[in-house]
């Protein structure tokens, strides 16, 4: 008898025949095939986007990570139509073709772009060639002020009596005179005291000078003419003294004060022949921008003068940041008038200042001639190059023949001229031979400024050349102030620091965080960071690594630490076993931080974007963190996991919480605590690594060193320090150059100084 299946039977006996033939099909399909069968309806057939899912995709995940992620998640609602293999094939596909940086790139090569002078390099150009005209000492290392004392109410030369070098102005006299050592010097009743010498401002901004004193006082900051303040008639039991003045960082500025202590009290000296001695100090302060009020500290004081630099102070529109660093890129209506004012603002001043920068007075005989050599100096160190003939005829000649005989008129034409052309606006605009456009590109890379004179005869001599070349000016430039200041400022701006104005915290949980504490906080970092970038080595490693740190009295007395309540700032071992360079800087986590509590997420988020250079994108909607009082039994990573614990959150959270999870040892000013409400602190952590390889870590010293030792962290830093210096996208240079760059930062031992100066060259050679 036979037995007929039923038909269903027959059905699937066909399936389970064609099944392994169509899988064996299935296998030998490409990424490409996979993703327009399965992709393209949803994401756009080049990963453009489309209706339901309008991002493009575009990011900075590895092969690896794509195929993991497509693995678990695609198709979505149908992950399990996708095996393992084939998700590989579809991460290398889009991977290669759009999706990667690289692939970007070549779709839409990118290119070095025209641009202008930021504000910054507008306000260093300005005060440089200006500066160009007078004589500056060479730079030396000594600190201070030097101090004239006198044994009179007034400066009169024979009563001098002592010279000395002051390493800060901040004197309490008393009733006594200011020479312990020998009291009969000087009549403690009456004597004046002349401080002279420069002031270093580290950063851009307006600085508030302060004089404290219960006499007379003078005070000139960047202008021997005019004083910044003058209390010399004193009138009020007023003691405190100030006014603001704008600077550019890396630079020094002249500085003079003056006291002086008269006899007080009954004129009539038949009534009081012997008026009692009243006492007297004196104290030179500042604020430095977004800072507290602190004695100028000897390292921003030299004794050495230095010419009054032209700072111009017009207001301009806020730069371009919409890539992380400040670019050229916009030019408008607002920017074009900044520019007319700015150039107004130098002329005044340089028309003021003509008989010095020019070296020649009103009735000097061969005053025109000497004019027209300033002028066309001025116009040549402004264009970076020689000027042609048909320059100097439109430039010089002719502004000097239609001011028709007024000299100042002419000279004032010519500025105005100069500063508001394309060849002054643009630096690589303007047509310069090689060798001037070399060193052109060489200067505003490291200064933000013009070249200099030793870096323009280079470029007259045709030493501008050889690749060798260029990179012993880039070192010799290095050491310039300038460079320094931008280097520190790059520093900040790589921590994510660049924006904090304040470093508010609640009184009632942290009692005596005031903000002479965040300024010196500030100030610990900074002198950290010059300490390594200056060191022998100048290890990028160190800046995670290092265990030691930069505490004054204050500052240890808040964080628990042996020194004396009045110690300057000492470099200590703070806790070696628990913290690690910048990640457990106080500055740095109290900056990450809320008022009162931790915030995991701000550390996540800072280490996610800022040292490894992950795309981490902002929060669709806006978010407000869970309040404690709601949840008093959790702890802040506990909040923290409940509130991103939905899906919309996972995707970026899953990477940032975990890392900022591993600094939950430190609270909001980056004390260290074991626990929480009771509960012991949890600091364990991960990271899936662009290699697909997960890392985990137990707290701020097993993190540091990951993210030392790690290739991503050494590229993400080589290529923020490439946009921050060159302010260019980095793969107009080459496609390759990311790779590059971070190769030669590993073979150089992860030497910041020597990348620095590699990408200035790279800039430099346009290749």
């Amino acid at each position: 008898m036979r037995i007929t299946p039923p038909r269903f039977g027959l059905a699937l006996l066909a399936l389970a025949m064609v099944a392994p033939i169509a899988s064996a099909q299935d296998k030998q399909k490409t990424g490409e095939q996979i993703y327009k069968q399965m992709c393209a309806r949803c994401h756009g057939a080049k990963g453009e986007g489309a209706k339901n899912y309008p991002q493009p995709l575009i990011g900075d995940k590895s092969v690896a990570q794509l195929a993991g992620l497509i693995d678990r998640t695609m198709p979505e609602g149908e992950p399990e139509k996708l095996d393992a293999q084939e998700s590989k094939k579809v991460a290398a596909y889009l991977y290669d073709s759009f999706y990667s940086p690289l692939a970007q790139a070549k779709l839409n090569p990118p290119r070095i772009e025209l641009s202008r002078l930021t504000i910054k390099q507008y306000r260093n150009s300005i005060a440089d060639l200006v500066g160009s005209f007078r004589t500056s000492p060479k730079l030396d290392d000594k600190e201070g002020l030097r101090g004239e004392y006198f044994n009179s109410r007034n400066f009169r030369g024979k009563t001098r009596v002592l010279e000395r070098l002051d390493s800060e102005v901040n004197f309490d006299f008393g009733k006594r005179g200011p020479n312990p050592d020998k009291p009969e010097s000087f009549d403690p009743a009456q004597f004046c005291i002349r401080w002279e010498g420069s002031v270093w401002a580290s950063e851009t901004g307006v600085y508030e000078f302060i004089v404290r004193t219960d006499h007379a006082t003078r005070l000139w900051v960047n202008d021997n003419r005019k004083a910044l303040l003058d209390k010399w008639v004193k009138s009020g039991d007023e003691t405190v003294y100030r006014a603001s003045i704008f600077l550019l960082g890396g630079r020094a500025y002249p500085i003079r004060l003056e006291f002086s202590k008269a006899k007080q009290g009954v004129d009539d000296s038949k009534k009081n022949p012997n008026p009692p001695v009243k006492p007297a100090f004196v104290g030179l302060w500042w604020k430095r921008p977004n800072r507290a009020d602190e004695v100028i500290p000897s390292r921003n004081l030299t004794p050495t003068k230095y010419p009054e630099v032209a700072v111009i102070e017009t207001p301009f529109p806020p730069d371009d940041r919409s890539l992380g660093w400040e670019r050229g890129t916009n030019i408008s209506k607002e920017w074009e008038a900044a520019t007319t004012e700015g150039a107004l603002e130098a002329g005044a001043y340089i028309i003021a200042h003509l008989p010095e920068l020019a070296s020649v007075q009103p009735n000097s005989p061969d005053r025109l001639e000497k004019l027209k050599a300033f002028c066309l100096t001025f116009a040549q160190r402004a264009f970076r190059r020689p000027l042609t003939d048909a320059e100097k005829e439109l430039f010089i000649e002719k502004q000097f023949a239609a001011a028709k005989g007024d000299s100042e008129l002419a000279v004032k034409r010519v500025v105005l001229l100069v500063l508001k052309s394309p060849r002054f606006l643009y630096p690589d605009a303007g047509g310069a031979p090689e060798q001037y456009a070399i060193a052109s590109r060489l200067s505003y890379t490291l200064w933000d400024a013009p070249p200099d004179k030793e870096l323009l005869d280079a470029a007259a001599a045709g030493k501008l050349g050889k690749r060798d070349e260029i990179a012993k000016q880039a070192e010799r430039m290095l050491n310039d102030p300038r460079a320094k200041a931008k280097i520190r400022d790059f520093l900040i701006t790589w921590l994510k620091l660049d924006q904090v104005k304040e470093l508010a915290k609640d009184a009632k949980h942290f009692p005596g965080f005031n903000n002479a504490l965040a300024s010196d906080l500030r100030t610990s970092l900074e002198l950290f960071l010059d300490d390594v970038m200056w060191s022998p080595n100048s290890d990028f490693r160190q800046l995670l690594l290092a265990d030691e740190l930069y505490l004054n009295g204050r500052l240890a007395n808040f964080y628990s630490f042996d020194l004396p309540a009045n110690s300057p700032y000492k470099k200590v071992k703070f806790e070696p076993d628990r913290r690690s360079g910048i990640l457990t800087h106080p500055y740095t986590l109290a900056a990450l931080a809320y008022s009162a509590e931790s915030s995991p997420i701000h550390r996540g988020v800072f280490i996610g974007r800022g040292l490894l250079g992950i795309g981490i994108k902002p929060p669709m909607d806006a978010f407000t963190p869970l309040a404690p009082d709601l949840h008093p039994n959790l702890t802040t990573r506990e909040r923290v996991s409940l509130q991103t614990k939905p899906a919309a959150c996972a995707s970026c959270h899953s990477i940032m919480n975990p890392l900022g999870f591993a600094l939950e040892n430190f609270d909001a000013v980056g004390r260290f605590r074991a626990k929480e409400r009771d509960k012991p602190i949890d600091p364990t952590g991960s990271y899936e690594t662009r290699t697909g390889e997960t890392v985990k870590f137990t707290g701020a010293k097993e993190l540091a060193k990951f993210l030392a030792n790690s290739e991503e962290t050494h590229f993400a830093f080589a290529q923020q320090a490439f946009h921050y210096f060159v302010k260019q996208p980095v793969m107009a240079y080459g496609l390759t150059r990311p790779g590059d760059l971070r190769k030669r930062f590993a073979e150089g031992g992860f030497h910041m100084r020597k990348l620095v100066v590699e990408l200035a060259v790279i800039a430099a050679r346009k290749k």
